[in-house]
């Protein structure tokens, strides 16, 4: 399917009726000014458990929404939340047994979705800042990393911190952490600055989800929480079942970005 020459100037109903009939896209970039989210489908009677952890994880797993258990919509989306993201992961005991535009034929009824807030949201607010984003530059997807950071358990989820990261010209990092620090639901400000081994990241080069950026001459990697940590606990916990969407690849939601910014 040919993407859109515009996605920024879609709707979010518009946005989610393109993904619906098939564009497989990372979502950076589309429906400027309306709130992007992630998402965590599990059973009901793991539930409890991860909104204990993303309580106890909060900056990582900000938490938007939740649904009744079955429910394929929410109050921020509306929308099928099976068919109107872009592409999903399916996970049984951990491992992923699949990557699919449609969960359609995998969705339980006893499932309970979690929206969780996304840095998506704050990048036009850097853009318009002036401070450079550069995998939209570069038409990609965000890079995210595990790090060494262990996230608190909860119940029987555990997992590792996931960051994403940005290239910022050092003497607009200052810029960068007031604007992201004013939209503490979709992550807010960074958790580090500089150099990515104090995080455990070997290689920049090697994101373990995304693309990889350039990093420039006189710019600093800055990084943030990234909601991709919901996922990694459940890789780490292997749970029996559980529905994401595919990293980058968002529920863009019915909410303003404004929403979440404060003064």
């Amino acid at each position: 399917m040919t993407p859109p020459s515009d996605p920024a100037r879609l709707n979010p109903r518009e946005a989610r009726e393109t993904f619906r009939a098939g564009l497989v896209t990372p979502t950076s970039g589309w429906s400027a000014g309306w709130t992007q989210a992630n998402l965590l489908a599990l059973p009901k009677d793991r539930a409890y458990d991860f909104l204990l952890f993303a309580q106890r994880n909060a900056q990582a797993c900000p938490v938007l929404d939740v649904t009744e258990p079955g429910d394929v919509a929410a109050s921020i989306f509306d929308g099928d939340l099976r068919t109107d993201l872009p592409a999903y992961r399916v996970y049984e005991h951990g491992e992923q047994v699949t990557e699919t535009a449609d969960v359609t034929p995998y969705w339980r009824d006893d499932l309970v979705c979690f929206l969780l807030g996304c840095s998506f949201t704050f990048e036009r607010a850097l853009v318009e800042a002036g401070v450079p984003v550069r995998h939209l530059e570069a038409g990609t997807n965000v890079p995210m990393y595990r790090t060494d950071r262990a996230c608190r358990p909860a119940g029987e989820l555990s997992g590792p911190l996931v960051v994403t990261m940005r290239p910022v010209p050092a003497h607009l990092v200052p810029v960068a952490v007031r604007v992201t620090s004013r939209y503490p639901a979709v992550h807010g400000a960074p958790v580090h600055v500089g150099d990515p081994s104090l995080l455990g990241i070997a290689d920049l080069d090697r994101p373990d989800f995304g693309d990889p950026v350039e990093v420039r001459r006189g710019e600093l990697p800055v990084f943030w929480c990234c909601g991709v940590t919901s996922q990694a606990a459940v890789m780490r916990s292997r749970p029996p079942f559980a529905i994401s969407h595919a990293p980058g690849s968002m529920a863009i939601t019915d909410v303003r970005d404004s929403t979440y910014a404060v003064p």
